[in-house]
């Protein structure tokens, strides 16, 4: 067995196994459609049999002046049209069983593979697009639904009837039966090279579909950046590119598709033709009747339809499996962040956090974005960190929210490792509020409320007035129940972050991250914003990032890192103080721009 076709089998049955659990629920529905198909079968063997016998009776001698005709006629009629109607029933049972069993699973499997992306680390998030994620959860789980209802379960009720008519095949005459089964392996052997070759196509047309996905989505995403910077054409060309290889894919996929089905067509007409002489010359010898040979007929017209729907449909189970593999693979990806064996509830934090030894890295292990990092704020306090871009500021926050863990080193919240707790408990003792808010497709109420989707609507009013959202939110035409779009971009950015702030305060924690929150707003959102910012971290453990020398001298104590390291802390006034401390000459600097 090649390689290839190894790695597709094995590929199969990793998807047989991982789409088990989900159909497991649905065995009702799985045997209803089985009892149905057997049916289907039965009668779609039965179907040609009057037939049969009308031809026999009428090509007999005297036939016309029988008195028994006229009632055999009827009742092969009514027996034509009584086995056409209830393998029609069976045929709709069959499908509609088979249908909701594959539409309700795959709804299950899309729900788990979006729920296993959410949870994956910010490591795997960071390096791969959001596109091609958005991709395997809607197109590839899509495909693999739309085959399994339309392809792959009728095709195992056409291989039961394939085996059954050619059991009846060789009862009535064995020569004639294996004109008929020695086409078979032919088929077989030409479909498997194919198959391999339309997978190959498949799987390469699938991955350029990720990317062309992943594409389209980091332009729309960042759209302003892209008409800012008329990157139109340029991205156009880019994007063209990736159609075009795409398309050439997918081509070949649907030509070696195409060339089976013709092969297809083309070995049934000799199987046909074959029958047609064996069958003439035993008629003819008074091995068959005439209508044994309709039966024939009749039954390798069935026989072959399998073959026929699986030359049509190999290409769409190979997009399908190539589809799965991507499915799988996402599913592969083990959750860094996960809860420890025997880790506990948080509850309400006291806001005591340590750094002990933290080293840390960036995507790739061989670049630490931390080295060494010591440090302890009691509860209650404000640190700022400071430091130029790319100094761990933001991985120090990464690693109190575990959105990553350290690769040395512990952090503490209460005297004990966060890696105790439970992720859940551990990051709802934490509210952070970012330079850009991220707000979602809803209202503004409903986007507060995600601080805590418990809490009332007085609570939603309470939060929103204390952040200032209400002095906006009052003049728009619905208030808070206003819809805001998809990431808000029909507010202005004072009036998202006061959102955000609104939605920290709900969530009551005692600890507060804020990242560069008040950067790149203008005097006028800067006031409310501060002032609503106050209100959140009263009396809260507060971790302020930032490039704002104004946002450092309001800290308790300010931290400055430099690539990955510590190299000074102390309040305001001491740093200040010392000389060639960093603080002062920021501050010096500063100044300076403020006077020019």
């Amino acid at each position: 067995m090649s390689a290839d076709r190894t790695t597709e089998t094995r590929s199969l049955r990793r998807l047989g196994r991982f789409l088990r659990p989900f159909l497991r629920p649905h065995r009702g529905l799985v045997a209803g459609g089985f009892v149905a198909m057997f049916a289907e079968v039965a009668f779609r063997i039965l179907e040609p049999w009057p037939l049969k016998f009308v031809i026999d009776a009428v090509v007999l001698p005297n036939a016309a002046s029988d008195p028994q005709i006229p009632t055999l006629l009827i009742a092969c009629a009514i027996g034509v049209v009584g086995a056409a109607a209830l393998r029609a029933l069976a045929s709709y049972l069959m499908t509609l069983c088979f249908a909701l069993a594959g539409t309700r699973t795959m709804t299950a499997v899309r729900a788990e593979v979006y729920a296993h992306a959410l949870r994956l680390s910010l490591r795997f998030h960071s390096t791969s697009r959001a596109g091609d994620l958005i991709s395997r959860l809607v197109s590839d789980i899509g495909r693999l639904r739309d085959v399994a209802v339309t392809a792959a379960m009728p095709l195992i009720g056409n291989c039961v009837t394939l085996v059954a008519m050619f059991a009846v095949m060789l009862v009535l005459d064995w020569r004639l039966g294996l004109v008929i089964v020695a086409a078979v392996p032919i088929f077989l052997l030409h479909t498997r090279r194919a198959s391999k070759r339309i997978t190959r196509a498949s799987r390469v047309q699938r991955a350029r579909e990720g990317d062309i996905a992943g594409a389209a989505g980091e332009s729309f995403g960042a759209i302003k950046v892209v008409q800012a910077y008329t990157l139109e054409s340029s991205l156009e060309r880019s994007f063209a590119d990736s159609n075009a290889r795409e398309l050439t894919e997918g081509v070949k996929a649907t030509r070696l598709s195409a060339a089976l089905e013709r092969w297809t067509d083309v070995l049934v007409g000799i199987a046909t033709g074959a029958v047609l002489l064996v069958g003439g010359f035993s008629v003819l010898n008074g091995h068959l009747t005439p209508g044994d040979l309709v039966i024939f007929v009749q039954y390798l017209k069935g026989a072959f339809k399998p073959m026929r729907d699986l030359a049509k449909y190999t290409g769409r189970i190979a997009k399908a499996a190539a589809s799965g593999e991507r499915i799988l693979d996402l599913m592969g990806r083990a959750h860094d962040i996960r809860d420890a064996d025997g880790a506990v509830p948080l509850g309400r934090a006291r806001g005591a956090i340590a750094y002990r030894a933290v080293s840390a890295s960036y995507a790739d292990d061989s670049q630490l974005a931390l080295r060494g990092v010591d440090l302890e704020i009691e509860p209650g306090q404000t640190v700022a960190f400071v430091g130029h871009s790319g100094s761990g500021k933001s991985t120090l926050a990464s690693l109190l929210l575990r959105l990553q863990d350290p690769v040395a080193g512990r952090v503490e919240i209460d005297g004990r490792d966060i890696r105790d707790y439970t992720v859940a408990s551990l990051r709802g003792n934490v509210s952070i509020v970012l330079q850009e808010s991220v707000l979602f497709a809803g209202s503004i109420r409903e986007n507060i409320r995600m601080g805590r989707e418990t809490a009332t609507d007085e609570h939603v009013e309470w939060a929103a007035d204390i952040a200032n959202v209400t002095e906006f939110a009052s003049r728009l035409p619905d208030g808070l129940d206003t819809i805001v779009g998809e990431r808000g971009d029909t507010l202005s950015g004072g009036q998202r972050q006061r959102i955000a702030i609104a939605r920290a305060i709900l969530r009551d924690a005692r600890i507060v991250i804020l990242d560069e929150a008040t950067t790149g707003l203008d005097a006028s959102s800067s006031g409310a914003v501060r002032q609503a910012l106050d209100r959140l971290t009263a009396g809260r453990t507060t971790i302020v990032i930032t490039h704002a020398i104004e946002d450092a001298l309001a800290a308790d104590r300010v931290v400055i890192l430099e690539r990955g390291e510590i190299v000074e802390q102390g309040t305001p006034a001491e740093l200040l103080a010392r000389p060639g401390s960093r603080l002062s000459i920021l501050n010096g600097a500063e100044t300076e721009a403020q006077h020019a």
